[in-house]
C-alpha cells in the first residue's frame, strides 16, 4: 500500500466548503482525508503556502487529433493541460473525422492512456460530421466514452435538430453543448460590432448573433426538459437570460474564457490575429455582466476554449485566419489576474468554477477531495510571479493572446490518481 501525504498547504475543495491550512493524506490513487495531525507516509510532499485543491478540469478544449496533428496532439495537448494545472479535459469533436461515431470516440480515449498524463473524457458530436442535419449515434457515442454532446464551433442552426437532440441526450441524462450564435449575422464577420469594428474597418459581429440563439436554445430547453449547456457567453443580456431562465427552472449551465474576461475589442487594434476568437472580445460592459454572472453563479464553469493552429494558419490577413486562441496554459494566471487580484471572486468561488462544478456538470466522479475520491490533486503556487512565452508552452501551437504578460500563479505540482504527471521546473 502508498501512500502519500501533501502537508502544510491551504487546502480547499469546493465540494466541501472547506478553505483551511491542513494535511491530505492519499493511499492507492484515492484521497483518505484531510487532517491537521502529522501522518507518516511513503512520500512527503511540503505543501507550505501553497493551495492544495481537487484537480483542475476543463470542460471544453480541442485537440485536432486525428486530421490536423500539426496543430496539437491528443500528446501535447494533454502535456499542455497538466502544465496548466488540469488534470481532466472534456475534448470537442471537432477532429478529422469528427467524434460521431462509437469508434472515434475510443480512439480518442485510447490515444489519451497512451499519451498518459491527463484524464481526456471525450465529447460526441450531436449531429453527424458536425453538419446539423443528422442526428449521431448517440446512444453508441455514449457506449464510446462520450459524456456529453456539442457540433463544437458549429451552432445548432436547425431549431427541429436541436430539439430532438435535447429530448434524445435527456434519456441517458448527457447535456448538449451549444455554441450560441446565429451564423447568418456573423457571417464573414471579424471582431465585435461596434466603435472599434467601424474605426478599423472590419466587419463586425453584432451582440444579437448571440443573444437570439441563447434565446432560442432556452425555449428549446424548458419545451424538452433537456439539458443545455450554453459555450463561451459573452453579451451581458445573455447573462440575464440565463439568470431568468435558472429561476424559471430551465436545465441551463454556461460558460465563460478567460479571454473574455481579461480582454476587449480594442486589442484588434494590433491587428494580431491572436485576438481573433469567436465569440469576439466585446466592450468592458459585457466583461462587467460576465463578472457579475460568475460571482451570483449564472455562469457555471470557467474554460479555456483551446483552439490551436499550426503557425502558418495564423500569419494570414486578419479575415481570412481562423478564429481562436490556445488557453490552457494561461488558464490559471489570466483568472488569477482578473478575478482573484481584482477581488472578485475567492479562491474558494473560483476553485469550483475550475473543478468541482466541471465535473458535476460533465458528470464526473471528479473535482473533489472527499474521502475515497480519486486522488487528482492540483498544488498552486498562488505568489509565484512568471512572464508567459508561448515559445515554452508544452502544445505545439503558439496563438496566445496573452503572450509577453507578466502574471502571478500557476500549477506546481499536478498529480493524476495519486501519480505525479507534471512538476513544475526550479
Amino acid at each position: 500500500m502508498s501512500t502519500t501525504l501533501i502537508r502544510g498547504g491551504r487546502i480547499i475543495d469546493p465540494s466541501q466548503q472547506i478553505d483551511r491550512v491542513g494535511n491530505l493524506l492519499l493511499r492507492d490513487g484515492r484521497v483518505v482525508g484531510i487532517d491537521d495531525a502529522t501522518t507518516v507516509a511513503d512520500q512527503l510532499i511540503e505543501a507550505l503556502g501553497m493551495i492544495v485543491c481537487p484537480g483542475l478540469i476543463d470542460a471544453h478544449v480541442s485537440f485536432r487529433e486525428p486530421g490536423d496533428e500539426k496543430d496539437e496532439t491528443i500528446e501535447s495537448g494533454t502535456a499542455a493541460a497538466l502544465a496548466g494545472g488540469m488534470t481532466s479535459v472534456a475534448c470537442m469533436p471537432d477532429s478529422t473525422p469528427v467524434v460521431d461515431n462509437r469508434a472515434a470516440a475510443e480512439f480518442v480515449k485510447l490515444q489519451c492512456d497512451r499519451a498518459a498524463h491527463c484524464n481526456v473524457f471525450p465529447l460526441g458530436a450531436v449531429t453527424k460530421g458536425n453538419a446539423g442535419t443528422e442526428l449521431a449515434e448517440i446512444g453508441q457515442l455514449i457506449e464510446g466514452g462520450a459524456v456529453a454532446f456539442s457540433d463544437a464551433t458549429n451552432p445548432i442552426a436547425n431549431a427541429e435538430i436541436m430539439r430532438r437532440a435535447l429530448e434524445y441526450t435527456r434519456m441517458f441524462n448527457r447535456r448538449v453543448f451549444n455554441q450560441p450564435h446565429v451564423p447568418e449575422l456573423i457571417d464573414k464577420g471579424v471582431m465585435h460590432e461596434g466603435f472599434f469594428s467601424t474605426l478599423l474597418g472590419l466587419r463586425g459581429m453584432p451582440v444579437a448573433a448571440e443573444e437570439i440563439m441563447v434565446g432560442r436554445d432556452l425555449a428549446l430547453a424548458e419545451l424538452t426538459g433537456g439539458r443545455l449547456h450554453l459555450m463561451t457567453i459573452s453579451t451581458a443580456e445573455s447573462v440575464e437570460r440565463i439568470q431568468r431562465a435558472k429561476a424559471k427552472g430551465i436545465h441551463v449551465t454556461a460558460e465563460v474564457t478567460p479571454h473574455h474576461l481579461a480582454l476587449t475589442d480594442a486589442e484588434l487594434q494590433s491587428f494580431d490575429s491572436s485576438f481573433k476568437v469567436s465569440p469576439p472580445l466585446r466592450t468592458q460592459n459585457h466583461i462587467n455582466a460576465l463578472i457579475g454572472g460568475l460571482r451570483d453563479g449564472t455562469i457555471d464553469i470557467i474554460c479555456s476554449d483551446h483552439q490551436p493552429y499550426a503557425q502558418e494558419k495564423k500569419d494570414l490577413e486578419l479575415d481570412l485566419v481562423p478564429f481562436g486562441a490556445i488557453g490552457l496554459e494561461t488558464l490559471l494566471p489570466v483568472c488569477i489576474k482578473a478575478l482573484i487580484e481584482p477581488e472578485h471572486l475567492t479562491w474558494l468561488q473560483l476553485i469550483d468554477k475550475l473543478s468541482w462544478a466541471p465535473a458535476k456538470l460533465l458528470g464526473l466522479q471528479k473535482g473533489t477531495l472527499s474521502t475515497g475520491a480519486d486522488a487528482d490533486v492540483t498544488i498552486i503556487d498562488p505568489n509565484i510571479e512568471w512572464t508567459i512565452d508561448a515559445d515554452k508552452f508544452a502544445s505545439k501551437s503558439r496563438n496566445t493572446p496573452f503572450n509577453g504578460w507578466t502574471v502571478r500563479g500557476r500549477a506546481s505540482m499536478v498529480m493524476v490518481n495519486g501519480q505525479v504527471r507534471y512538476q513544475l521546473a526550479d
